[in-house]
């Protein structure tokens, strides 16, 4: 029998958790918990699935029709995968001083405290996290249906539709199964880098054979507007965004001291690398003025040179698209989840399936938002909407290093890099997030807006108590969601 001290919680789910031939003396508590269950190669894998998402296969795009110059398009290319490294630099610092999941959410806390982690938590799930979810869906989506459109316009509507039920489909198989995903998530990452590997290599037997008419004047027409390169960095930082997404799931890490350092650092190098030779030799197919009126610039890239053979692109594309996104769902549902842990959001997104140990409750919550956010597609507008605020907050976190390393030195810190490394990024950050107040006004006070709608929410709903009936009305809605999703919260034990 158990003793008078062992904690027993009684859940909707118990009768399903005892079968009828089990007696007390066989019940084991366990916690309810995220298991350490990422290897190094898992992580690399997680980076990469999900800067090699679906950017490098849209940006290129948006940066040659802000820039005008295919020299100056390249030269963005190489600064924003340096600017990157910077980051992912401050980054295996913030993730071994402060080893836990949430990535941006748990510094900002740890630096500023309840508020501006708040901010940033709603923020993420009101603009960028959703909308990063949104570009992926639709841009596996176009790539899938682009073969059967060639000689007319792609439908809206079709590609919502495909997106919507890949973003559900990948949520339900994140909260099935997490060990299963990172397996193909391993799988998914030597086809992304496949499919570029094969644009490289195509580009490169392409310029062998003396077309590189593009690349004669390189930098003629480069634009002056300062405005306008901003917005191009953007492009680009939004193709290598995802460096930091490991730090989100820092409790799933196996040693996580060695592990996060070492994916960041084997990883960025690689992305700029690829995107840098996948850019030429997009360039040395397409002129400028082709690429700007593709929308989707690989099978337009396919088309010209492959033949019968151009369904490749758009098919390796699409499990590139897929796969980034399967790993966007995943990591981003833990920022929800320790976010609820901190009180910030509902209890009910704080629980975890006491089968499979997955945030389920805040996977299902970021698909609907997801779905919201399908309603346009304008997907150059959505990244532009969604990269600003997401890269205030960047600036935000790596301040936090900063102000860390003034306020307490004493903090164990396995990495340190120089403060020079910080200081510059940050700058580099505020140039980014002034520039486009002249050239894009309305998403930037759109973005603004929405993050400040967070205070009176803030101040009225988690730092005062709440009334009576939202709290009996939460406390019924979590009950709801205990049972649909078989979950409890990470402090209860069960019996098994």
């Amino acid at each position: 029998m158990p003793s008078n001290n062992t904690k027993v919680v009684k859940s909707p789910t118990e009768n399903m958790l005892l079968s009828p031939a089990e007696t007390p003396s066989q019940v084991v508590p366990e916690k309810v918990k995220m298991k350490k269950q990422l290897g190094l190669l898992e992580g690399v894998a997680i980076i990469l699935g999900i800067i090699f998402g679906s950017g490098i296969f849209i940006s290129p795009k948006g940066i040659i029709q802000e820039v005008n110059s295919v020299g100056f398009s390249l030269v963005v290319w190489v600064l924003c995968g340096l600017l990157s490294m910077i980051g992912a630099l401050c980054y295996a610092e913030l993730g071994t001083t402060i080893p836990k999941s949430g990535g941006d959410y748990a510094y900002i806390y740890e630096a500023f405290g309840p508020l501006p982690s708040f901010l940033y938590l709603w923020a993420a799930n009101l603009i960028f996290v959703p909308t990063t979810n949104a570009i992926m869906g639709l841009t596996f989506a176009k790539y899938v249906i682009q073969p059967f459109f060639r000689s007319c316009d792609l439908p809206e509507d079709g590609a919502t539709v495909v997106a919507a039920c890949t973003i559900c489909f990948l949520t339900f198989l994140n909260g099935y199964n997490v060990k299963a995903t990172t397996r193909v998530q391993n799988v998914f990452m030597f086809c992304k880098i496949g499919a570029l590997v094969l644009v490289i290599i195509i580009g490169v037997v392409w310029m062998g054979f003396g077309h590189v008419e593009n690349f004669q004047r390189p930098f003629e027409g480069t634009t002056t507007n300062v405005g306008k390169m901003s917005k191009a960095f953007y492009s680009g930082i939004f193709s290598y965004s995802g460096w930091n997404y490991l730090n989100f799931m820092t409790e799933e890490l196996k040693n996580p001291y060695v592990n996060l350092p070492r994916a960041i650092y084997l990883s960025i190098p690689l992305v700029t690398l690829i995107y840098v030779l996948a850019n030429m030799a997009y360039l040395s197919v397409l002129t400028p003025d082709a690429m700007i009126s593709s929308d989707a610039i690989a099978v337009t890239f396919g088309n010209n040179v492959l033949g019968s053979w151009a369904w490749i692109i758009p098919v390796m594309v699409a499990i590139s698209a897929f796969g980034g996104l399967s790993v966007h769902i995943m990591t981003s549902s833990r920022m929800l989840y320790v976010g609820a842990r901190n009180g910030h959001f509902p209890t009910m997104l704080s629980h975890l399936n006491i089968q499979k140990c997955s945030p389920m409750p805040s996977l299902a919550f970021l698909n609907i938002l997801s779905l919201f956010m399908l309603c346009t597609n304008d997907i150059h507008t959505l990244i532009t909407y969604c990269t600003i605020v997401e890269s205030f907050f960047v600036m935000l976190s790596v301040s936090g290093l900063l102000y860390l390393r003034w306020k307490k030195p004493e903090i164990a810190r396995p990495i340190k890099v120089n403060i020079v490394v910080p200081i510059i990024f940050v700058l580099i950050c505020l140039f980014l997030i002034i520039l486009p107040c002249f050239e894009a006004p309305y998403e930037v006070l759109g973005g603004v807006l929405i993050t400040l709608s967070g205070v009176p929410v803030y101040f009225r709903a988690v730092r005062q108590n709440k009334p009576l009936l939202p709290q009996s009305f939460m406390a019924k809605m979590t009950e709801i969601c205990q049972k649909i999703f078989i979950s409890a919260h990470e402090d209860e034990d069960v019996e098994e």
